[in-house]
């Protein structure tokens, strides 16, 4: 790591130690320096046909370098960087809550919670090695978060971790130990997103699961230009807590403003003894 790569990622970790990260101009400013920095990316709108997606060589994974890459379209893979042709997009308001999922937000058959456990959740997934200790040095910087579902004897029932830079969340891998359990943490976290003001949640390519929870392609060069804008804004960093007063159980994602907790109707999640 350079000289100029230390000193952004001791400045990101103190702001998050500090509690500066609650400053949306710390945090534009510091985005804006590690996004304009690193090494020289590839260009995604120049990626191959075949494989789909290709760019190039992936030498290094500092933190200026993922949230630089990222920001720009890219996403590092089996050493490479990638950039296809189209990626699998969730904006919040097409989040997509099935009947079953609806019912276990409602019976509070699982608690949900942000930034509790990102190692397990992290040794859950499963990443590759490399990408492993990235994002664990992402989520020691502010940037990587994970999302905790849990049964009620306190067991990790699903979960999954991601990137924010600015108004985008990319999201890298998902688990479930239960049916449906990471689908009821991504309608919570889709929830917050839209109360937060996130404009898109970035799921890479093409899956059945992705489909199922209201991910929709949408073409490179339409993706990067969303991007443009979505991680120049402020952004969220430091650990994320679920907010008190939101309820996903009572979330529209078609109607914006909905989801907010009604104070003594919620039945509280709670762990066996």
């Amino acid at each position: 790591m350079s000289g100029r790569q230390s000193v952004l990622s001791e400045v990101s970790r103190n702001l998050v130690s500090s509690g500066l990260y609650r400053r949306p101009a710390a945090l534009a400013l510091l985005a804006k320096q590690f996004i304009g920095f690193g090494p020289k990316l590839p260009d995604p709108e120049q990626a191959l046909c075949h494989p789909d997606g290709l760019c190039g060589s992936c030498a290094e994974l500092s933190v200026p370098t993922m949230v630089a890459a990222y920001a720009k379209g890219l996403y590092p893979e089996a050493n490479k960087w990638w950039a296809p042709a189209e990626r699998m997009v969730s904006f919040p308001e097409n989040a997509y809550v099935s009947q079953r999922v609806w019912r276990l937000l409602q019976t509070r058959n699982y608690g949900v919670t942000f930034d509790e456990d990102f190692g397990g959740v992290l040794r859950a997934c499963a990443p590759e090695p490399a990408l492993a200790d990235a994002f664990a040095e992402l989520n020691a910087s502010g940037y990587a978060h994970s999302v905790e579902v849990w049964d009620r004897a306190g067991r990790l029932a699903g979960g999954l971790f991601g990137l924010a830079i600015g108004q985008a969340f990319f999201t890298e891998k998902l688990f479930s130990r239960e049916r449906d359990a990471v689908n009821v943490g991504f309608v919570t976290l889709s929830c917050h997103f839209q109360h937060w003001g996130f404009a898109l949640n970035d799921g890479k390519r093409m899956s059945g699961q992705l489909s199922q929870l209201g991910f929709s392609v949408v073409p490179r060069f339409a993706f990067n230009g969303l991007l443009s804008k979505a991680t120049h804004e402020p952004t969220r960093m430091g650990k994320w807590t679920v907010e008190r007063g939101l309820d996903a159980a009572r979330w529209n994602p078609k109607v914006a403003g909905t989801g907010r907790a009604t104070p003594g109707t919620q039945n509280p999640f709670t762990l066996s003894s």
